[in-house]
Formats: C-alpha cells, structure tokens, sequence
C-alpha cells in the first residue's frame, strides 16, 4: 500500500511553480510500542475524554482553547483554523540559497520526501531541481504542517528533493549554558597520542544498516519470552568511572585490546538457560 502524503501544494522558485507532495522519510513501525493494561483483568484502558462537571463527552464535539489567564481560554474550531491561510500553507515559496555548512546541525529536524505531483508539473519540479543541483547549495523556504509554520531546508537527493525541517532559533539552546562551567583541563599529550591512536584503530565507514535499537529487540525477546511463560530477562552493569591515576593505563590497555578486537574474530554470546515458567493470567490480553 502507497504512503499517504503529509502535505500537498506547489513549490515555487520566482515565477516557476510546481504541484508537489511531501512524504515522511523516516518511520519508526517496527518499534515496540505498549499499550496501559488493567492486570485484574486483563482488559485494555480506554482514554474517554471527561468534563468535570458533564461527564464523558465525544471528541468529535470538542473545540481547542488558548489559555490566556487562569480558566480563561479564547476558543478555536476548525472553521477558525481555516481562516489563517498563509501563502506556505499551500506553497513552498524558496526564498535563499546557502551553502549546508551554514546550517547549525542542531537545527536540521525531520526528513520528507519531495516528490512531484504527476501531469504538467514534472518539467518544472526538474528544471528547480537541476538547478539546485548545478548551484551545489540548499534551499531555504518553509510550509505550514502540522498547525505550525515551519522554515525548512531544501537539498537535492536522486531525481527528487529531501525538506528537513528547521528548528526555530528560540528552540534551540545556547550551548554555552551548558559548557561553560566545563572546567579547563590541559590533556597530557602522551595520553591524547594513544587515545588518537585507538580511534584510527576504529575507523570506519558509515554504515548506517548496522545500527540496531538492541533494547527495542531485548524488548521484543522479552516479549516472546512472556508468551512463552519466561521472564526474557535482560541486564547489562553500568561502567565504572576511569580515574585519573589508571587513565594512562586504561588508555594502553584499550589501544592493546582495539587492535586485538580488529584481528580476532566476534566469539559468540552463551546460551542462557530458559527462565522458569509463569503462572497463566487470568485473561488472555489483546
């Protein structure tokens, strides 16, 4: 089944316009997600949406409010939403060019896929797009998605276009608040030649199909392990901290054991025995 588009409009450069379709690049499906159980029974838990004084009440009937003093809320329906229509809710205007350099990576956010509607509007999605790409630069526009106005950077990717959105500049924080009070150490340069040493030992290409959420699959062994009757348990000890009189040797120890790693093949993990079996509940849950 084809992904649904999260946004449909126009992308524009000057007088050039054409419709396009924006698709999430990322998905996170395959993650565990869990739902809130009632363990008496088994039963799953219902969200009913609750006024204090009228009870339960249907979604479909509520309205947004904007608290503007203490129980005091101006009110908006989707007719009100409606009416703010700004040229991006409709319209990826591209307003700069710059070089990516220039873009803090704290501000990239979310990938989407730009892709061009199918009739008229090919020509002109290619001509924006090879243009883009003969300028070697990122284009800079925003849209409105997802109740927000959002800037948005622009890169050239295959026969398509890759918008990541930017994080405003209020969201994100000054670093120095954070690094200031990191205090000024002068690393011994002996120590900083081996620790240069061991990263040249792990260099690698970036491999991104290697990367696993090992806690999403412990969860998921656990899970089988459940349905099974076991426990699935699953634990790792926490490192201690190196101090500073063993940090020389942690550091040889470490250059002698990256460069046996790098020679020696991964020796398997041993089985662990299969946990003891559960006693049944008393409903089987969903």
């Amino acid at each position: 089944m084809a992904a649904r588009p999260t946004w449909q409009g126009h992308l524009k450069l000057s007088l050039v316009t054409c419709p396009v379709a924006l698709y999430t690049a990322t998905s996170s499906a395959s993650h565990v997600s869990f739902h809130l159980i009632n363990p008496e029974t088994n039963n799953r838990i219902r969200m009913v949406p609750t006024d204090p004084d009228a009870g339960p009440v249907d979604r479909s009937d509520l309205v947004k409010g904007y608290e503007v003093s203490k129980d005091e809320y101006v009110l908006f329906d989707d007719e009100d939403f409606d009416k703010v229509r700004l040229e991006s809710t409709r319209t990826i205007s591209i307003d700069e060019f710059v070089d990516e350099a220039d873009i803090d990576r704290l501000y990239w956010n979310d990938p989407f896929f730009v892709v061009p509607e199918k009739g008229v509007g090919a020509e002109a999605f290619a001509v924006i797009r090879d243009a883009m790409q003969a300028a070697g630069k990122i284009a800079i526009g925003c849209l409105v998605l997802r109740g927000r106005e959002r800037q948005i950077a622009l890169e050239v990717r295959g026969k398509g276009l890759v918008a990541y959105s930017l994080r405003a500049h209020d969201e994100v924080r000054d670093a120095a608040d954070y690094f200031d009070d990191i205090p000024t150490v002068k690393a011994d340069p002996d120590m900083v030649e081996i620790a240069t040493r061991i990263i040249g030992q792990k260099e690698a290409d970036f491999d991104p199909s290697q990367f696993k959420d090992r806690y999403d699959e412990a969860l998921k062994a656990m899970i089988k392990a459940k349905q099974k009757g076991g426990e699935g348990l699953v634990e790792a000890a926490e490192p201690d901290d190196t101090n500073v009189i063993d940090l020389m040797e942690a550091l040889r120890a470490s250059l002698k054991g990256s460069a046996g790693a790098a020679k020696a093949p991964a020796k398997k993990a041993a089985a662990k025995k299969p946990a003891a079996k559960k006693a049944p509940a008393k409903k089987k849950a969903a």
